[in-house]
C-alpha cells in the first residue's frame, strides 16, 4: 500500500504535475493541501481521476484539501467526511477496510499562522484531541498533509532557524509532540532518524530547493501497528513546482 501527501500550492497552477505525478506513482490514497480552489473551480480532468474515488474539499483563499481512494482497495466508493473542527475546509477523512484491517485517512492543511496565530494553534489542538479520540478508542489513524511546523532544529537547515519564527516555536512544537504521544509515529524521521537534510518546503527563491536549504513541514503521521509495516517514506524533492514536495509512504 503507498499512500502519498502533497501540498500543491494551487490545484489549478499544477493539473498537468498531479495527473502525471499519480499516474506514475499510482498511491492507493492520495492527499492535496492547498488546493487554492472551491470544489467547482477543480479542474475537470481531476474532478473524478480514472481509477480513483475522489473528494474535493475546497473554498474560496488559499485553503482547501483533496482525499482520493483508488478502486483497487476499495469497491465502492468509501465515507469521506470532514470532521468538526474543520477550519477553512483545511480537513477531510476517509475510513478504509482492507486486508490490513479497518484504518481512517486523513488528509490535513494546518494554518500557517501568519496572520492568525492563535487561530493556528487552535486546529492544533483540535487536531490533538482527534487523533487521542482514535488512540483512546483502540483506533487506527494515518494523518497526512502540511503541518506547518517543524518538529525539531534537525527539521530546518541551519541558515533558517529562528527561534521565534512561525513554524519553529517551541509552543507549536510541543503541540506536535503531544500529537505524536497519541500513538503515532513520524515516519519520515523513523525511517531515517539521522538525515539533517530531510526537508519537505522551501522558500522559492536563491535556489533554495537546488540548495536544500529548507524546512520539513510535509508528514505521515500513522498508529504503531500501521508504522509497524512502514517501509519507505520518502521525499520526492525532484517532482513538481510547488514550494513543497510530496512524501509517499509505503507499507507492506
Amino acid at each position: 500500500m503507498k499512500i502519498a501527501t502533497w501540498n500543491v500550492n494551487g490545484i489549478r497552477a499544477r493539473q498537468a504535475q498531479v495527473q502525471a505525478w499519480i499516474g506514475r506513482e499510482r498511491p492507493d490514497v492520495v492527499c492535496l493541501q492547498e488546493l487554492k480552489a472551491a470544489s467547482d473551480q477543480v479542474p475537470e480532468a481531476l474532478v473524478e481521476m480514472e481509477g480513483y474515488w475522489c473528494y474535493w474539499h475546497g473554498g474560496k483563499g488559499y485553503s482547501g484539501v483533496g482525499l482520493h481512494v483508488s478502486k483497487s482497495i476499495a469497491a465502492e466508493r468509501p465515507a469521506f467526511s470532514h470532521p468538526a473542527f474543520n477550519y477553512e475546509n483545511r480537513i477531510a477523512a476517509v475510513d478504509l477496510k482492507i486486508d490490513a484491517g479497518d484504518f481512517t485517512v486523513a488528509s490535513v492543511y494546518v494554518p500557517n499562522g501568519g496572520k492568525d496565530f492563535p487561530a493556528k494553534m487552535r486546529f492544533l489542538e483540535a487536531m490533538d484531541d482527534y487523533a487521542a479520540s482514535f488512540h483512546a478508542a483502540g483506533r487506527r489513524l494515518i494523518l497526512c498533509g502540511d503541518l506547518n511546523v517543524t518538529r525539531a532544529d534537525l527539521d530546518v537547515h541551519p541558515k533558517e532557524r529562528k527561534p521565534h519564527a512561525i513554524g519553529q516555536r517551541p509552543e507549536e512544537r510541543a503541540l506536535i509532540e503531544r500529537l505524536l504521544g497519541r500513538g503515532l509515529v513520524d515516519l519520515g524521521r523513523a525511517l531515517d532518524p539521522a538525515n539533517d537534510g530531510l526537508f519537505t518546503w522551501w522558500a522559492p527563491w536563491r535556489n533554495m530547493r537546488q540548495r536544500n536549504i529548507g524546512w520539513r513541514l510535509d508528514y505521515v503521521f500513522a498508529s504503531a501497528p500501521l508504522a509497524e509495516r512502514a517501509t519507505s517514506c520518502p521525499v520526492q524533492k525532484d517532482v513538481g513546482t510547488s514550494d513543497h514536495a510530496p512524501v509517499m509512504a509505503s507499507f507492506a
